[in-house]
C-alpha cells in the first residue's frame, strides 16, 4: 500500500516555532514531526510515499533528499486546495488502495489493523477514529455498532457532542474515490468529500483505533508531545542513547557532579557543567 502524507501546513498556531519552517518540520526532541510519521509508516511496511506540500516546500524536499530517501515523490500546491484537493493533486501517484496521513501529527496507531478492517468491510473509505475526553477541538464522527459512518460534526459545541470519537485525519481510500474530487479547487474530506459519498450511498466506515495520537496544533500540544515521547507513551524512535531515562545525543559533555532528573533529553553537542550550591548549573 502507498501513502500520501499531507505536509503543506503553515502552522500559524505554533508560531514563533513556524516562522521560518513549515509545521511538519517543527522538531520534537531534535527530530522533525514529519520524520516520526515516515518512521511509523516504515514500521508497517509502507515505503512508497508522496508528500503534498505548499508552505516552504524546499525545506521538506531538501531534508529527505539529503537523507538519501530519493524514492519519495512531491506534489506542490500553488494555492491552498484543502485536504481532499491536495490529495487529488497527487492522483498520478495512486495505483490502488492507499493511505492518507497527516505529517504534523504524532501517532503510533496500528496502520496494518486499519488496512485489514478496511478490506474486511469492503469500504470505499475508512476513517481512523480516536476516543478523546474533550472532542471540542476536533471533528466528531458518529458511526453505528458495525462501523458505518452516519454523521460528521466539525468542531462541535458541547450541545452538539453525540460521540467522543474524533477524526484523526488518517484515511484509507479506494482509488476511484478520487474521481469525486474536483481538480484544482479547494475541497475538504470531512466537509465535502465524505458527505458527498454518503449521499451517493458509498460505504464509509469508521475504525476506532487504540494507540497514541496527538495533533500537534498549538504550543500546549507541542509540549505534551515532548512529555509523552519521553515517558514512552508512544512507540517511537528517540535520537541518542538512553541511560536511566535520559536520552543523550552525540558529542555531549556532562560534569560528573551535574544533577539531571529523568525523563529528559540532551541534544547533540550540549555541555552541562557542575551543579552549584545555589541550585544552578555553573
Amino acid at each position: 500500500m502507498k501513502a500520501i502524507v499531507m505536509a503543506g501546513g503553515e502552522g500559524t498556531r505554533l508560531r514563533p516555532l513556524t516562522c521560518r519552517v513549515p509545521k511538519p518540520m517543527v522538531t520534537l526532541l531534535d527530530k522533525p514531526i514529519l520524520e516520526y510519521t515516515v518512521e511509523h509508516l516504515f514500521r508497517h511496511g509502507i515505503f512508497d510515499m508522496a508528500f503534498t506540500l505548499m508552505y516552504r516546500p524546499s525545506m521538506i524536499t531538501d531534508y529527505f533528499e539529503n537523507s538519501k530517501r530519493t524514492s519519495f515523490e512531491y506534489f506542490i500546491e500553488d494555492s491552498p486546495l484543502g485536504t481532499a484537493g491536495s490529495v487529488k493533486n497527487a492522483a498520478s501517484f495512486v495505483d490502488g488502495t492507499f493511505l492518507i496521513i497527516s505529517g504534523d501529527a504524532l501517532t503510533d496507531i496500528d496502520i496494518t489493523k486499519t488496512y485489514e478492517f478496511h478490506n474486511r468491510n469492503g469500504a470505499k473509505a475508512t476513517i481512523v477514529l480516536k476516543k478523546m475526553g474533550n472532542p471540542l477541538d476536533y471533528g466528531v464522527v458518529i458511526a453505528d455498532d458495525d462501523g458505518n459512518v452516519e454523521r460528521f460534526v466539525e468542531k462541535p459545541g458541547w450541545e452538539d457532542v453525540f460521540s467522543d470519537t474524533v477524526n484523526t485525519g488518517i484515511y484509507i481510500l479506494e482509488p476511484d474515490v478520487l474521481d469525486l474530487i474536483p481538480k484544482g479547487q479547494p475541497f475538504d474530506f470531512a466537509k465535502d468529500l465524505f458527505p458527498l459519498m454518503m449521499d451517493k450511498g458509498l460505504p464509509i466506515y469508521g475504525y476506532i483505533a487504540k494507540g497514541y495520537w496527538c495533533d500537534v496544533g498549538n504550543i500546549d500540544s507541542y509540549i505534551r508531545a515532548h512529555e509523552d515521547l519521553l515517558k514512552g507513551t508512544i512507540e517511537a524512535k528517540i535520537l541518542g542513547r538512553c541511560a536511566g531515562g535520559i536520552y543523550v545525543g552525540d558529542g555531549v559533555s556532562i560534569s560528573n557532579s551535574a544533577l539531571i532528573q529523568s525523563p529528559g533529553f540532551i541534544g547533540n553537542g550540549a555541555v552541562i557543567g557542575a551543579h552549584g550550591e545555589d541550585g544552578y548549573f555553573d
